[in-house]
């Protein structure tokens, strides 16, 4: 076993000297290639992004409250209950919803807007057909939605683009072309400006987070129900994006609420007891919470989402302009992907001070997902960075481990062309000795020696003492020790090894002034050269820490009796 570790810890070493820094290299490579195929095929960090998107505007401290002139007249559970005894089960007569316009007409709403899809004739009441057709045909402040079927469809129906009222057509449009939609039967309501479709498209997931403000197709422009009505309440079409992403108000039933038996009963009855202008400047949606009624969708705000709610906010965004805008596509998630893998590589490329970059990249990644955070909360504006960070994190993860199990590799094997059977081998040890007039402290020693382990060009280990430990250990003095390992066979490495002592020793005073060193300080440094036998034999911890006290006490010997290689007064 201990042979097996030996051959590992040999081959690890050799594979780091080959590779040497351009692992990181290889490896912002493979995360580029990865990044380009998700954003291509897999998708991957889009969906994260969703997900993220979807909690950082849940939990948003600061959000668009809503508008107080939008009103939801709910076809709930109570009132279908309430109208059960007297018209039924749903649909009611349309008597009932024209009696409800007619009505609240005299309070001059600014609009009324129907959720409700008017398909079909009712064959059993033609007359209650006749009186709502008559009320809004009366009207120009209602609006009604066209439901989009499955384009699929569209070779097969017979409604005609250009025979849906109000419809925009481009220079190149297709005159023949048809659409498979619903418009409501009713004629009166088949007016220019007050048709739009009110089709809710979740996203792969199935989360609303989205609404189409208009359908192009076939050279035409079929606007949605939000675009039309929320122009008519002052909003701009100018900019919108076909696809809109919403500004939710909050969680469910952020709007105002009132009950559809609650304020049709108190608008017919003799003497109302509900205020007369409750409904004046009010853009009235009518719609249903009833979960018998199916229109309940999944959103980032709830798993369980009114509809009409959906269609509520939606208007809102429009009338005010606040809807969401964040980068959704492709360029943008590949190229922040790119920056901050490539950053990452090229920090662990050039050994920036690790203790450092750990810091730096951490607090780096928490920053731009706070920015994120805080740029949802203070503007309409969502900088997606979650997929990105994740790749970079996963990225530093792999770095940070490779560069741990090398420098563990180097420091446990020291393998410099040792092999796994060999007798005896080459020990070079350099000592440092810092003579202040205080000492200098962990930290300081610290800092020197990841400096010595970046300037390092070749496997070694690199020890400190501190002249502040306790009873004789303190009589060293700041000492730093540097040991080689090397084959004993081949002198080119004690060769190498030594040119990297010296190295070290050139640049040794030029590291310590950069790290503040205090006047008037001496640094004194010994080169040792010695034999560390071994044996075929299991290892025996109390021969090898016996060989390793007799070539420290040669070198403290050769640092206090020999003579001084280099001395230097620091300024």
């Amino acid at each position: 076993m201990i042979k097996f570790k030996l051959l590992l810890g040999q081959w690890l070493a050799k594979l780091t000297r080959k590779l040497n820094n351009n692992f990181y290299i290889y490896l912002a490579t493979v995360f580029t290639l990865l990044v380009l195929l998700d954003a291509s095929v897999f998708h991957v960090g889009l969906n994260m992004r969703d997900k993220a998107f979807d909690f950082m505007v849940k939990y948003r401290v600061i959000q668009a409250s809503a508008d107080p002139q939008i009103v939801i007249v709910d076809i709930n559970e109570a009132s279908l209950a309430a109208f059960s005894k007297e018209y039924g089960r749903w649909p009611w007569p349309r008597q009932v919803l024209g009696e409800f316009v007619e009505n609240i007409q005299a309070q001059k709403p600014k609009s009324i807007v129907f959720d409700i899809v008017f398909s079909d004739a009712d064959i059993y009441n033609s007359d209650s057909d006749a009186y709502f057709n008559d009320v809004i045909g009366a009207s120009d402040n209602v609006f009604f939605p066209i439901l989009r079927l499955d384009p699929s469809q569209d070779k097969l129906s017979q409604l005609k683009y250009a025979q849906i009222p109000g419809i925009r057509a481009h220079a190149d449009h297709n005159q023949n072309a048809t659409i498979a939609a619903i418009l409501p039967f009713i004629e009166g309501a088949r007016k220019p400006g007050r048709l739009g479709t009110h089709n809710v498209y979740p996203d792969n997931d199935g989360i609303v987070r989205e609404y189409r403000v208009y359908h192009e197709e076939e050279g035409w422009r079929l606007p949605s129900l939000p675009a039309i009505v929320g122009k008519h309440a002052g909003g701009s079409l100018t900019h919108l994006p076909q696809n809109m992403l919403i500004n939710w108000r909050g969680k469910p039933f952020s709007f105002q609420y009132v009950s559809f038996s609650d304020v049709f009963t108190d608008l017919t009855s003799q003497r109302k007891t509900r205020p007369q202008s409750e409904f004046t400047d009010k853009i009235v949606i009518i719609g249903s919470t009833a979960p018998g009624l199916f229109d309940i969708k999944p959103t980032a705000m709830d798993k369980q989402f009114p509809g009409v709610e959906i269609l509520a906010t939606a208007i809102d965004n429009v009338k005010h302009g606040d809807y969401l805008k964040v980068w959704r596509g492709k360029t943008p998630y590949i190229i922040l992907s790119l920056v901050l893998i490539w950053a990452t590589t090229l920090a662990f490329y050039f050994k920036v001070d690790r203790d450092k970059f750990n810091s730096i990249f951490t607090g780096s990644q928490v920053g731009l997902l706070a920015l994120s955070y805080i740029g949802i909360n203070v503007s309409n504006t969502y900088l997606d960075l979650t997929a990105p960070i994740l790749w970079a994190v996963a990225l530093f993860g792999i770095a940070k481990i490779y560069a741990l199990a090398t420098d563990r590799a180097l420091q446990r094997w020291l393998t410099f062309g040792i092999q796994a059977d060999a007798d005896h081998s080459g020990v070079l040890m350099m000592a440092a000795l810092i003579e202040s007039d205080e000492p200098l402290g962990d930290v300081f020693m610290k800092k020197l020696k990841h400096k010595l382990e970046l300037a390092s060009g070749t496997p070694n280990t690199i020890e400190v003492l501190l002249g502040t430990q306790t009873g004789i250990w303190g009589l060293f003095g700041d000492m730093v020790v540097v040991s080689w390992i090397y084959s004993d066979e081949k002198p080119d490495y004690k060769t190498t090894a030594q040119q990297d002592a010296q190295h070290l020793m050139d640049g040794f005073s030029s590291h310590i002034e950069a790290l503040g060193l205090p006047k008037q300080t001496v640094i004194r440094y010994a080169m040792h050269d010695g034999k560390l036998l071994q044996s075929n034999q299991p290892v025996n911890s109390q021969l090898l820490g016996a060989q390793w006290r007799t070539l420290f006490a040669q070198l403290i010997l050769q640092l206090e009796l020999g003579q001084p290689q280099d001395t230097k007064e620091s300024v």
